[in-house]
């Protein structure tokens, strides 16, 4: 019986220690949504006080689309609705990734070519760790371009693409 709660005992202190270290690097991986042919991957890496964001997307319309942090993880839904709405802890209004007033989780648009691909990289302010990480939250593209002041979601139409944020191992 000791042995049991010794063993117990070390295995809830190892999960607090696991559970305490910061992520430094976290992977998203879009799946297609509302009908359309539209993937991509997005990277999270930590870089000093800031979060490099860099995504590589195909299957888009030529022309922007709204790029955005939502607040859950389930992508199950056909239209993505499972994902919430965006990630904004702060009770923020709708912006841009530069605007003082925003949700966390507006990352403005991506700008997709002729053949249809998009690629970002981005800085800037977010967290992969404590009460305001983005990990466990999803990624979404949308159909229409931002227009970075309407609340909630800057008019930017369907979600077209979905991924769950997870910490790269």
């Amino acid at each position: 019986m000791k042995t049991i709660i010794i063993s117990l005992g070390m295995l809830c202190a190892l999960a607090v220690v696991a559970h305490g270290q910061d992520a430094t690097k976290a992977t998203c991986k879009l799946d297609s949504k509302s009908g359309s042919q539209v993937t991509g991957t997005v990277t999270f890496t930590k870089s000093g006080d800031d979060v490099q964001v860099v995504a590589d997307i195909t299957g888009l319309k030529p022309g922007k689309h709204g790029f955005h942090i939502h607040e859950k993880g389930d992508c199950s839904a056909p239209d993505a609705a499972s994902a919430g709405a965006h990630f904004n802890p702060t009770h923020g209004h709708h912006g841009g990734p530069m605007t003082a007033d925003r949700h966390e989780g507006d990352l403005g648009n991506l700008e997709a070519d002729a053949s249809g691909k998009a690629h970002l990289d981005w800085k800037g302010k977010m967290s992969l760790s404590g009460a305001d990480s983005i990990i466990g939250k999803s990624v979404v593209v949308h159909e229409k371009e931002d227009d970075l002041k309407t609340d909630p979601s800057g008019n930017s139409g369907a979600r077209i693409a979905c991924g769950a944020i997870e910490a790269a191992k």
